[in-house]
């Protein structure tokens, strides 16, 4: 098992390096001369009909040739809505409906643009990029517009935020729980507790986030050294992260029971 500190590098390197992919996917700096520019009206004949030149559709203004994914987009396929357009919301809200299929995605939250970077490279390695749209995201010139480039500052803030969740479940794994009607809750935990495998089992404990109306179950290492320690102090209380702020003990539960009951 990766040592603490090892393992923040390790989340550091994997956000720089998604953030990286999202830029280069998203097509920063001046486009090669080669690299086409479609009109929208222009890019509307392409959603596979017989009369049609092809099968495309663009997503956050890339273009991409679905015609390996026919039966996907053709027309009466089941995607057939994003053939021919930009409909980069509707990968996120599922609205198929003409008002859903749009490319404004201005109003998405943190986690919804990261579903569009996940979007972003599927079609990346699976379809041959064909060129960029003009329009929401593209200039005339082919350069990105402010939309674009609002959109990767997005995408960066939310790899930044995954990375933090990541970090404070590896530190507060969640508990298991169970209730019932006769015995209301209990709360355990593991070493697997949480979907977060770990070589201690740590104590249950309230926790107590900031703008959270509620706290929720987590299991705390009782021992050793704090997570937050820094390098150059070595002093600690053997008290693991029990000593953090945000956390509070289950009235009537021994302090270092792996398992706390709450009855009704």
């Amino acid at each position: 098992m990766p040592a603490r500190g090892g393992r923040g590098v390790l989340l550091g390197l994997a956000v720089a390096v998604a953030a990286a992919l999202a830029a280069r996917l998203l097509g920063w700096g001046r486009p090669p001369a080669a690299v086409r520019l479609f009109l929208p009206e222009e890019l509307a004949r392409y959603r596979g009909g017989p009369e049609d030149p092809g099968l495309y559709l663009a997503l956050l203004g890339r273009v991409y040739d679905v015609s390996s994914g026919r039966r996907h987009y053709e027309p009466g396929a089941h995607y057939r809505g994003f053939a021919g357009r930009d409909a980069s919301r509707a990968f996120v809200t599922g609205d198929y409906s003409e008002a859903g299929l749009v490319d404004d995605v201005s109003d998405l939250s943190l986690s919804e643009m990261l579903t569009l970077q996940h979007w972003l490279s599927f079609y990346e390695k699976k379809y041959m990029f064909v060129g960029r749209l003009i329009g929401r995201f593209y200039g005339e010139d082919g350069l990105p517009t402010p939309e674009l480039t609002h959109v990767e500052a997005m995408i960066t803030k939310g790899l930044e935020a995954s990375k933090q969740e990541r970090k404070e479940k590896q530190q507060f794994p969640p508990c298991n729980a169970e209730w019932s009607a006769a015995k209301g809750s209990r709360f355990w935990c593991s070493q697997n507790s949480g979907g977060v495998s770990r070589d201690w089992i740590g104590v249950p404990r309230k926790l107590y986030k900031p703008g959270a109306k509620e706290p929720h179950c987590v299991c705390v290492r009782p021992s050793g050294p704090p997570s937050e320690q820094t390098p150059n102090d070595p002093t600690h209380r053997n008290h693991g992260d029990l000593d953090h702020p945000g956390l509070q003990e289950y009235p009537g539960c021994p302090p270092l029971a792996t398992t706390c009951s709450v009855p009704l």
